[in-house]
């Protein structure tokens, strides 16, 4: 990758320089409470933003949360986040009440060496995502004006051309951080010569979601196990009832052209676990995925399913999942995406989890993190990279 990093940076001094970086902290939060349910993308961050603290900078973290309506709204406030950064630091995070406006410019004005500021949420501005160049330009000045150097180290962001992401580097000089640099690494071997057998499990709940990323992966891969809500799109192409299950009906026909031309590499359930409803209590039992009731939902794989991925998983040397096998959230429905996950996680292989809700089913779970290979923060970004396509935030890095 011809990009500079963190280190070429730190190697220039940046004692008492501003640094302005870009951090991924988009946190899920608990709608009651408001507390950070899964802290895993600021622990994310740490490392970079541990050694420019190490090395006296004053750095100025920027982040969005959530998709606010490009004005200031307080559930989507940043203000818990700068609380679990500072403990996470062990230090204070100066928090800015605003973005780009008169508490953002003395708290960054305010800084000493060696300390950290958060400003509000990027989202909370309209220039932040705006299609408009000139628009998003403008808010660029203003977040550029912080900094005498910008760091990237959200991956998760990395594919959006927003203010943040792809105008600001034009205007400071740039380094991409040490997550979005393991990031593309880690990926870059997938779509180099990764180690065979190569085997890609997907899940989640469309396929017209993960269909650019089926098409580029299906030449490359040994096997490709489909679970999760997209699973019932393809075995109503093998011509199954699917009951009241999730269904993209005008993606029948591509699902029986994927399989048609997948030389036999795409595995599906052959058993799930059906309910009445979709609710947490709701009476289910485990049913031939070829005979699902007309009345039913399909909510899991079931436990022929999970045995049949686990031997495809067996001897693979590597492993790229993205997706849930089932509604994880529900605890009747997690036995599909926790048996996959501890298959891959014995598995022996190099083993890529490619965010989303496959990171939280990680975590909810219970699952340990250092089982797995890599566990990637950006979800969307981590399937648009293997598609092949060019993610604006790594482009504007190269340039």
């Amino acid at each position: 990758m011809s990009i500079r990093n963190l280190d070429d940076l730190l190697a220039e001094g940046v004692s008492g320089r501003r640094v302005l970086v870009r951090a991924d902290l988009n946190v899920p939060l608990d709608k009651q409470t408001g507390e950070i349910t899964d802290d895993g993308r600021i622990r994310a961050v740490l490392p970079t933003l541990g050694a420019l603290v190490s090395a006296g900078a004053k750095v100025v973290v920027c982040s969005h949360l959530g998709r606010p309506k490009g004005a200031p709204d307080p559930q989507f406030s940043l203000r818990p986040v700068a609380g679990r950064l500072g403990e996470l630091l062990d230090a204070p995070v100066h928090f800015a009440e605003d973005t780009v406006g008169d508490s953002a410019r003395s708290t960054v004005e305010a800084l000493a060496d060696g300390q950290v500021a958060l400003l509000e949420n990027l989202r909370f501005n309209k220039g932040e995502t705006s299609k408009d160049d000139a628009e998003r330009g403008a808010f660029a000045d203003q977040l550029a004006a912080f900094g005498e150097a910008y760091v990237d180290d959200a991956f998760g962001a990395v594919h959006r051309k927003h203010a943040s992401v792809f105008d600001v580097p034009a205007r400071l000089p740039h380094v991409a951080g040490r997550l979005v640099l393991r990031e593309v690494e880690v990926l870059s071997t997938l779509t180099g010569q990764p180690e065979r057998p190569y085997v890609v499990v997907l899940g989640g709940s469309k396929v017209s979601d993960k269909l650019a990323v089926i098409e580029a992966l299906l030449p490359t891969v040994d096997r490709l196990l489909i679970g999760g809500g997209m699973c019932f799109t393809f075995l109503k192409a093998q011509g199954h009832e699917v009951g009241s299950s999730l269904l993209e009906q005008e993606m029948v026909e591509t699902c029986r052209n994927l399989m048609e031309r997948s030389g036999g590499k795409i595995l599906l359930p052959v058993d799930v676990v059906a309910a009445d409803a979709f609710a947490p209590d709701a009476a289910h039992d485990t049913v031939p995925a070829d005979g699902i009731p007309s009345k039913r939902v399909g909510l899991d794989i079931g436990p022929e399913t999970v045995a049949g991925f686990a031997a495809a998983l067996k001897g693979a040397k590597t492993i790229f999942w993205n997706g849930p096998m089932g509604v994880f959230e529900m605890a009747a429905f997690a036995n599909g995406t926790r048996g996959v996950a501890e298959a891959i996680a014995k598995s022996g292989a190099f083993t890529v989890v490619g965010g989303g809700d496959s990171a939280a089913a990680v975590r909810a779970l219970g699952l340990d993190d250092s089982a797995f290979g890599h566990i990637s923060t950006g979800g969307g970004a981590s399937l648009e990279y293997l598609e092949g396509k060019t993610l604006p935030g790594i482009a504007a890095l190269e340039n």
